[in-house]
């Protein structure tokens, strides 16, 4: 006597048993699965720390790519800012819309592009926009 309908080959009935069986071993193991809030926690800052970057990863990215910032200045402008690292420049448009490409500059720490009448310098989150004819103001990256 067999098992199996007459009209089904074996072949199909096999295949889909042993496709129910991957899928069965695929899923999550419930004797190692986290039952306790602090398991669940441990979890979690374990799968964070496999995806956080060494420092040396975060400096090649940021030294070979562009690099997008929003800076929000004291006089009420706002700059928003592309800066071009393999290229060594930096793109600004300020509030009014106007572009303006500014060229790196030696910094002995910190950020420092300018062009004929402009100029932005700063260290971490904070810079100065000077503007040829205007008061220097100070900006602070949002974003």
């Amino acid at each position: 006597m067999s098992l199996f309908k007459p009209d089904l080959p074996q072949s199909i009935v096999f295949s889909g048993l042993a496709a129910l069986a991957l899928l069965t071993a695929c899923g999550p193991d419930p004797d190692k699965a986290p039952t306790t809030g602090d398991e669940v926690k441990e979890r979690a800052i374990d799968a964070q720390t496999a995806r956080q970057r060494t420092g040396a990863e975060i400096q090649d990215r940021t030294l070979n790519r562009v690099v997008h910032t929003v800076y929000l200045c004291d006089n009420g402008e706002r700059l928003s800012v592309d800066f071009d690292n393999p290229r060594q420049m930096a793109t600004i448009r300020n509030s009014s819309g106007e572009a303006i490409d500014l060229y790196q500059e030696r910094a002995a720490d910190g950020i420092w592009y300018r062009a004929s009448n402009v100029e932005l310098r700063g260290k971490g989150v904070l810079a100065t926009w000077s503007v040829e004819g205007r008061q220097p103001t100070q900006c602070r990256a949002v974003d």
